[in-house]
């Protein structure tokens, strides 16, 4: 079905002439005539009683003149509608962050930076870190919020994506209690030590694996649980089921009231940085907008940026 069909047909059930409503549509009546016809056997119906003069509408076709001026209606106001979508879309800042970060840093971080440049709709998506840098190198969203670590490249830091530091967090190796203040497990004891740890997808799991890997084979520590989020293995390790390399940001309420205890001495702590990284290609005016003020927030705490 063509939509000039439904202007032709609203022409002749104006004027009843075909010959007149051909002029209109500025063709030859057989022309015209041939249009209507195909709109009816398109429909499956007749619309017009072609035996009176001036030719008038059947039953149906009064009823299809108003489904006809209702659609050309509903067409002639997609452009504004795509417009406002496209308005609205460019206003929304798409983002991914890593479960730990979406959970404890992200919503008091944003609120901070409402103070410096307002903040549209945002889009959020948090997923492990793998599939958070996929979507920023598919261009699926703007920006991507992370722990990272300068001897830790990922993928968009070897991509050259630009980036600042935001915050700071701490990996701490914790576990239970098995008397108030004290380890059920200690990374220097005598014992094997049960190591929850982190799936080859997790930001944190590839940091941690880099850094500290050598020294927990040498410690003897003995996978027992993997899992791709930092807040699975907390609960794990509140259940007593071994020790965790678990962020600050995650745990200071467990930490305070002395549900977990760090597992081994300082030297076992890994200190992280928060990361915001953006797109290198073009963004809209609102994410240029996010982005100053974070780079002026940065600049105002000393936190250096990084590109």
């Amino acid at each position: 079905m063509n939509l000039i069909w439904l202007e032709d047909f609203l022409v002749l059930a104006a004027t009843g002439n075909f010959t007149r409503a051909a002029d209109e549509r500025h063709m030859t009546q057989p022309a015209f005539s041939r249009r209507i016809r195909a709109l009816e056997e398109w429909l499956g119906v007749v619309l017009f009683d072609r035996s009176s003069h001036p030719a008038t509408l059947t039953e149906t076709g009064e009823w299809f003149r108003t489904v006809a001026q209702e659609l050309l209606a509903r067409v002639a106001r997609v452009p504004d509608e795509a417009q406002a979508i496209a308005a609205n879309q460019s206003a929304t800042l798409r983002f991914a962050a890593t479960h730990a970060l979406s959970f404890t840093f992200l919503p008091a971080w944003l609120r901070s930076l409402e103070a410096l440049a307002p903040i549209g709709p945002i889009q959020l998506v948090s997923d492990v870190l793998q599939q958070c840098e996929a979507l920023m190198l598919q261009g699926r969203v703007q920006f991507l919020l992370c722990h990272a670590h300068d001897q830790v490249p990922g993928r968009l830091e070897a991509a050259a994506y630009p980036s600042a530091n935001v915050g700071a967090d701490t990996l701490l190796p914790v576990c239970a209690v098995s008397a108030p203040g004290r380890p059920l497990h200690r990374l220097d004891g005598p014992e094997r030590v049960p190591l929850l740890g982190y799936s080859a997808e997790s930001g944190i799991g590839r940091i941690l694996r880099a850094l500290r890997g050598a020294a927990l084979e040498e410690a003897g520590a003995e996978p027992v649980f993997t899992a791709h989020l930092a807040s699975v293995l907390r609960t794990m390790a509140l259940d007593g089921r071994g020790v965790a390399w678990l962020p600050t940001s995650l745990i200071q309420d467990d930490l305070a009231s002395g549900r977990l205890v760090e597992a081994g001495e300082p030297p076992w702590r890994v200190a992280l940085q928060i990361r915001l990284f953006r797109s290198p290609a073009v963004v809209s005016r609102a994410a240029e907008s996010f982005w100053r003020a974070v780079v002026d927030a940065s600049s105002a705490q000393g936190v250096p940026r990084n590109r």
